[in-house]
């Protein structure tokens, strides 16, 4: 997990967010958080397409994990850095995900003119947003895990009676 995110985590960030620290207004302040936050009745189709098409993809893992390498990393990285860092991934499935988040403007590939080909990825404005989105399940997970866990035993014992 990278600086910023373990600092949100702890929530020591002194009141600034990456948006806010970037000149945009603060997330809190365009989206309410509430636990009985209200939805709009009539989504644009289009919305509710992108919503449920992006959901399905940042769930899988590679891509979440992806997202986190290239951020902590602060430049680009090569395809043989990234098949390095993120452990267990083939080389078939990373070239796949990359391939993916590059179509959903996630990731920029650059391509050097050079033999052997070199090609480097590093996250868009739009892959950087979305990881400060899941950036809340990171922080979510850290306040509560022991309850989670808790649950889990819980369960895990009534399930070995």
């Amino acid at each position: 997990m990278s600086e910023a995110l373990q600092a949100r985590v702890r929530g020591d960030t002194l009141g600034e967010t990456p948006a806010t620290a970037a000149g945009s207004p603060p997330v809190s302040a365009a989206v309410p958080v509430s636990r009985h936050a209200t939805y709009p009745t009539h989504l644009d189709p289009r919305i509710e397409a992108l919503v449920k098409d992006l959901i399905g993809r940042v769930a899988d893992k590679w891509t979440l994990l992806l997202l986190e390498v290239l951020e902590e990393a602060g430049g680009p990285l090569r395809f043989t850095r990234l098949s390095e860092r993120v452990e267990g991934i083939s080389q078939k499935m990373l070239t796949q995900t990359l391939r993916q988040m590059e179509r959903d403007g996630l990731v920029h590939r650059k391509i050097y003119p050079v033999i052997p080909p070199k090609v480097e990825y590093s996250l868009t404005p739009l892959g950087h947003s979305l990881g400060e989105a899941f950036c809340g399940v990171w922080i979510w997970a850290a306040h509560n895990l022991d309850a989670v866990e808790g649950a889990r035993s819980a369960f895990d014992a009534r399930e070995t009676e």
